[in-house]
């Protein structure tokens, strides 16, 4: 008996342990601190119609107009038998707070009293209990389809940096959500030289994913045309214009690079300027400012050219590194910054490391807001 009460106390415990696995304080804050908040603006953004609202009154007035949006943005984002059982359920909890009746069924000795509040609020669960699962298997399905689009998209990335003598590479890839808008890639040319790009898709998500996938297409098509920079550029330009709304566009640094001269001929269109660290301290950097590609069907995208020298680094990036907003004044990571963190000599991996540690304590607890990628080259 002893034995058997100790099991149940064991399994117990271990339930609890795995339950609650993963819990910490730090989420809980998060929870109320940013994830409620971002819930709240989700269901309003489609009723921007907030009344003025003073004294007691206006807090009356704004408790009501707020549970007014949590109904509306719940029910209208529901299919219509979905927003039935919702209603439904909510009708239930204010009967059982308005009904106080009492049944008594009394059939052959069997005395049973139920309390009417208890049959309506019992009603209200198991309605909002069935909502909760048939949205939660539809949010399953579709975080296993976000699953395998991240897959994909990742094989669309190098894994490994370029075998090219004389130079060393170090490069990493985060996303936001589970699909990502950033894109990099290197090409090697029939000729030798070698094709670097980092381009970032405009918005987020899902949206942005399939954007770099025709970007991948189109550049991968472009580089076997004529692996120029002004020409890939042009075609990537045109084929974005074409495709959707003028929401459809990409900033885009792409270049080529003569691994024996070291000369690298570049374009870039409205990306952020890569950084050239020269050997003796220096920093450079690389581009003009212009429009993203896709935005007009015939813009001017300027180009340059420039000479790796041995002890020479190069850093690209997307702005989702000097744009990220972190500490308790709220600023961003910032391209000064970026600039500070190549004072200091060294590897591209050490280069890589120490700005990506120097992001991570910047930002901290903080969920990323945007897609990042650091692309560190140096010739040896």
């Amino acid at each position: 008996m002893a034995r058997t009460a100790q099991e149940y106390l064991n399994q117990a415990r271990g339930f609890v342990r795995d339950y609650t696995a993963g819990l910490n304080v730090r989420d809980v804050r998060r929870l109320f601190d940013q994830e409620v908040p971002n819930a709240y603006a989700v269901l309003a953004r489609d009723h921007d119609d907030v009344p003025a609202t003073h004294g007691r009154l206006g807090g009356l007035k704004r408790f009501l107009y707020g549970t007014k949006i949590i109904f509306l943005g719940i029910s209208l984002k529901l299919s219509p038998v979905r927003r039935l059982i919702f209603a439904l359920s909510l009708l239930c909890a204010v009967l059982g707070i308005l009904v106080n009746n009492e049944f008594v069924l009394n059939t052959s000795g069997f005395y049973l009293s139920l309390d009417a509040a208890t049959i309506w609020f019992g009603i209200s669960v198991i309605c909002l209990a069935f909502l909760l699962t048939v949205e939660l298997v539809d949010r399953v399905r579709v975080r296993d389809e976000l699953e395998v689009a991240r897959q994909l998209q990742g094989e669309l990335l190098p894994s490994d940096s370029p075998d090219l003598p004389g130079y060393s590479f170090a490069h990493s890839y985060r996303t936001a959500n589970e699909v990502g808008g950033d894109y990099y890639n290197f090409s090697r040319l029939p000729d030798g030289r070698l094709a670097l790009m980092v381009g970032d898709a405009s918005g987020h998500g899902i949206a942005a994913g399939l954007l770099m996938a025709i970007a991948n297409a189109t550049l991968k098509t472009a580089i076997e045309i004529d692996p120029a920079p002004e020409r890939v550029a042009a075609l990537l330009n045109s084929t974005l214009f074409r495709t959707g709304d003028r929401r459809a566009f990409m900033t885009l640094f792409y270049s080529v690079l003569d691994p024996t001269t070291g000369q690298l001929d570049f374009v870039c269109g409205g990306h952020p300027f890569p950084l050239l660290r020269r050997a003796g301290g220096s920093v450079e950097e690389l581009g003009e400012g212009s429009l993203p590609l896709g935005m007009k069907e015939s813009a001017p995208l300027p180009t340059g050219s420039v000479t790796l020298e041995p002890g020479d680094l190069l850093v690209l990036f997307t702005d989702g590194l000097p744009e990220a907003v972190g500490g308790r004044e709220k600023n961003s990571f910032g391209f000064a910054r970026m600039r500070e963190l190549l004072d200091t000599a060294g590897s591209p991996a050490r280069v890589h490391d120490r700005t990506i540690m120097a992001f991570d304590q910047h930002v901290g607890d903080a969920p990323l807001t945007d897609d990042y990628t650091l692309v560190v080259m140096a010739r040896e």
